[in-house]
């Protein structure tokens, strides 16, 4: 095992720890930026390092389709190849195959897919995965699991879990440098609690370094995403950093970090900066609208970032989707806000004041007191008392029936 995870504080299911890896010694709950071909799009290595991003995560299927993982292996691995010191996670490859070809089939073998280099047919076996992963270098490699949407029911999903559950023991085997990257497995198991949990199980008997929470995020309803979170990270072991795949929204992560969860990774906001869109407090700031136009404040006046002291809406507003700096400043602020909800996240369970953080966060961002009702539901479990920023539930039954 080439990590170690140390609890530095708890507030009831909630954890602050610190995570050694290989390249860099991270504090958690943490969010990890996502780099497809190696780079986060429009920023450097260095501000990302100025902005305090502890992991960046790898696409193993950009990256071998181009540079290709025996040239990455050649030049000195990933790390030495895009000069990020700090640490890496690279993903299977397999949700790329699924999300982003058309007829991959996937067998007990592998996943069957297209070239689209050349339209031949390709097989991505557990091994083969793991074997570039072993190239690239990255500190913490993800095992092939067989991706289903979340929004599939009946027997495709139990198969899929099964399989998921052979393939991390042909992953297991292949894995050559388990002293310097470590693999974690991936919880499958769709909506189902019963087969979420034989899972669950299945992967604690292998004692992995760490756990994934997978198949979520992908258009399931928040209440069933919740439970599903919830499910997992009370049964995965308490010493093992877990993982929650393709969380993004702030308000995802506050709420899965009361549930226990560690670690987080998403596109939403690099991407939604392309879009315009900036991340605050109170939710997000749409810069193309055109009362922006005008407007000489900052993106947030509470924002210590380079992009909130130096530059204007009114100026941002005149480059976005125009220029390719105007998301490139965007995608810097956004970033900087997922790495300051990060470090107030583990400051506060850590301070003993997690609760106050939280409600904090959810009257920002629902100053009429209208939180959803799955957010307050998922917090009762969690054991955080945020009537203080809640309309009670009945009255917000008379809102709507008056409303009606």
């Amino acid at each position: 095992m080439a990590l170690r995870f140390e609890i530095l504080g708890r507030f009831n299911r909630a954890r602050a720890a610190r995570l050694t890896l290989p390249h860099f010694v991270c504090e958690t709950p943490l969010f990890m930026p996502v780099g497809t071909q190696g780079t986060i799009k429009g920023l450097t290595t260095n501000q990302l390092e100025d902005i305090g991003c502890q992991i960046i995560l790898g696409n193993t299927y950009h990256l071998a389709l181009r540079p290709t993982s025996e040239l990455i292996d050649e030049l000195g691995g990933l790390h030495k190849f895009m000069n990020w010191p700090r640490a890496l996670l690279t993903d299977s490859g397999g949700f790329q195959m699924v999300s982003l070809l058309h007829l991959a089939d996937i067998t007990e073998e592998g996943v069957t897919f297209q070239s689209p280099v050349d339209g031949k047919p390709m097989l991505l076996t557990p091994e083969e995965s793991i074997q570039i992963q072993n190239r690239i270098g990255a500190d913490i490699i993800m095992a092939l699991d067989d991706v289903v949407k979340t929004t599939i029911t009946g027997p495709r999903i139990e198969e899929a879990m099964y399989r998921t559950l052979r393939w991390i023991d042909r992953c297991i085997a292949a894995h050559k440098r388990p002293k310097e990257q470590n693999l974690f497995g991936i919880v499958q198991g769709g909506l189902d609690p019963v087969l979420r949990d034989i899972c669950v199980q299945g992967l604690v008997e292998r004692n992995l370094p760490g756990y994934a929470i997978g198949g979520l995020a992908g258009g399931e309803d928040k209440d069933s995403f919740w439970r599903v979170v919830a499910q997992c990270t009370a049964s995965l072991p308490e010493s093992k950093p877990r993982y929650v795949m393709g969380v993004g929204y702030p308000l995802d992560i506050v709420v899965c970090s009361a549930l226990g969860a560690d670690m987080y990774d998403c596109v939403y906001p690099t991407r939604t900066a392309r879009f315009g869109t900036a991340l605050v407090p109170e939710g997000v700031l749409r810069l193309k609208h055109q009362s922006m136009a005008d407007d000489t404040r900052p993106i947030d006046s509470t924002c210590e970032c380079m992009v909130c002291k130096n530059y204007t809406r009114a100026y941002l507003h005149c480059l976005v989707t125009k220029d390719a700096m105007g998301s490139q400043l965007l995608s810097y602020h956004n970033l900087y806000y997922m790495m300051q909800l990060s470090r107030n996240l583990h400051s506060s369970i850590i301070e003993g004041t997690f609760p106050k953080f939280v409600c904090d966060f959810l009257t920002k961002m629902f100053p009429e007191g209208n939180v959803p009702e799955w957010v307050c539901n998922a917090m009762e479990v969690a054991g955080i008392d945020i009537s203080s920023c809640c309309t009670p539930l009945n009255t917000k039954l008379n809102i709507h029936a008056s409303s009606g």
